[in-house]
């Protein structure tokens, strides 16, 4: 670990917004050959104080030196060319352009003002393969490519710059096991070439596999820095949500009475199918019945999903709703026969950036009851608040720009949007990926409240512990086919693993 001083510092940071202090006297240290983790819940401040130290958003008070000299970045250009490299949580590539152009755009190998395409496929095909351990196809678009890899080019892209400090916003939150030890092992040779590193993780295992040092915010504030191998867990998860942890530990208890209670079928798959995405499959969900599906990423969890709300068509088998109605054609079909869906990809197929929080929130319903019977801004605004309150969004404005929500708090609105809807049947493809442990609970909790009131859930997950937490049953996807069915006593890590590995 380094005993030099900090490569990069910013003292005394604020930053507001209308109505909002998003950062009040932020300080943040990084060193040479170190992994710096950066810990809060969502709406401390992470991604706010990150867009600030790369030149998304203006320094409202405070200044940031770079080895030892004054640096005042005014655009994301200017972060990258004071050597400042950044991965969003979000991928933020060109979906339409190749792997390779996603890499190298803007730095593309030229010979008297032509692109080298050659070359360029062939370096990026070669960064890809000895730094990530990938081997794909870079000549494809990004867009063929699952979230994963889109995660993996983004970090690629991010490795490819001549970089003194490296940011990291929750890289590891669309990878698995496997990809988060390959990142790991990356992370630790720039390490030891010296390169300092500012890592944003909810995991706290990660952090302290990975981490040399963690700062954490809390409301925008400065909560302290401190050596990560000298703070236990337990002060480090006080210090980030500033409650107690019996939030999460009720659940279990909470949801127990409730297992395997099940009411009259509300939808059941019969050898429902889509070639190149899922093999057809046998799945039925009761009334207030909360069905998991566990797997490995790529293992068809979303797929399947997409088929119960009509958003892909399937080729083989049958939808039955109750009542008999066969087929759900369409996501506005789906709508109209209650059903929601709660995409893991918030950014591209849940919000509207330049929309309010009340606009967001009531943008299901107003489409369920067409251009013809428009809601008034008086209901608008009373649902919002409504909604704002029981989901303790914040900050607590329904007329504040969604875009400037953290993520966890992004994640809420469209659980408000879709909840207006009074579904049947809510679908929800990793509504916690990426938020903090008290959003987490918040949002499980909501789960099971609302399934003893007769909703039905599909949940799916990557933290087989969420599953089990809040799940009746239990649908284990392998290699994009269902390969089993766990309930009652069966439900646990080692049967759900046995069933994902093949064993």
């Amino acid at each position: 670990m380094s005993t030099e001083q900090p490569i990069l510092q910013m003292k005394k940071i604020h930053k507001r917004f209308p109505g909002v202090k998003a950062l009040s006297d932020v300080d943040l240290r990084l060193f040479p050959g170190e992994v710096h983790a950066l810990m809060g819940e969502n709406g401390a401040g992470k991604s706010t104080l990150i867009k600030v130290l790369t030149g998304v958003y203006s320094i409202d008070e405070g200044i940031v030196e770079m080895e030892g000299r004054p640096l005042a970045v005014l655009s994301p250009l200017e972060s990258q060319a004071a050597g400042i490299s950044t991965v969003y949580q979000e991928v933020n590539l060109c979906p339409n352009l190749t792997v390779a152009e996603n890499i190298f755009i803007g730095r593309e190998p030229r010979r008297f003002g032509r692109i080298l395409w050659k070359e360029m496929n062939r370096r990026a095909a070669e960064l890809l393969r000895e730094r990530l351990n990938l081997q794909i196809d870079v000549t494809l678009p990004l867009h063929m490519y699952s979230v994963a890899v889109q995660q993996l080019v983004a970090i690629a892209r991010a490795l490819n710059v001549s970089a003194k400090v490296l940011i990291l916003d929750e890289p590891t939150s669309s990878l698995d096991k496997n990809e988060v030890q390959q990142l790991f092992r990356i992370m630790g040779k720039l390490k030891q070439d010296g390169l300092a590193i500012l890592f944003v993780t909810h995991f706290l295992d990660q952090m302290y596999e990975i981490s040399d040092r963690v700062t954490i915010l809390r409301g925008g504030e400065f909560v302290g820095e401190y050596m990560a191998a000298e703070l236990p867990r337990l002060d480090l998860v006080l210090k980030m949500i500033g409650k107690e942890l019996h939030l999460l530990e009720e659940l279990p208890s909470l949801n127990e009475d409730y297992k395997n209670s099940r009411g009259e079928e509300l939808v059941k798959a019969e050898g429902l199918g889509r070639k190149g995405s899922i093999d057809p499959f046998d799945l039925t969900i009761h009334r207030g019945e909360v069905v998991g599906l566990a797997g490995l990423l790529g293992s068809g969890r979303t797929e399947a999903a997409r088929l119960f709300f009509g958003a892909d068509k399937p080729d083989t088998g049958t939808l039955i709703l109750a009542g008999g109605h066969e087929g759900v054609h369409s996501p506005r079909e789906a709508i109209g026969r209650r059903i929601a869906f709660c995409s893991e990809n918030r950014k591209t197929e849940g919000i509207i950036g330049d929309l309010t929080v009340r606009e967001n929130i009531i943008l299901a319903l107003q489409a369920k009851q067409g251009v013809f019977r428009t809601i008034s801004r008086k209901r608008q605004e009373e649902m919002a608040e409504e909604y704002i309150r029981m989901l303790n969004i914040n900050p607590p404005s329904p007329e504040h720009l969604i875009k400037n929500l953290s993520g966890g708090n992004q994640q809420k609105v469209l659980l408000a949007r879709w909840l207006l809807t009074e579904p049947q049947l809510f679908i929800l493809d990793e509504p916690t990926r990426g938020i903090d442990i008290g959003a987490k609970a918040e949002i499980q909790k909501l789960v099971l409240s609302l399934s003893r009131q007769g909703m039905s859930f599909l949940f799916i997950s990557s933290e087989l512990e969420e599953v089990l937490r809040v799940s009746d049953r239990i649908a284990v996807l392998r290699d994009h086919r269902k390969v089993k069915e766990i309930s009652g006593k069966d439900m646990n890590q080692q049967q759900i693993m046995q069933a994902i590995a093949g064993g």
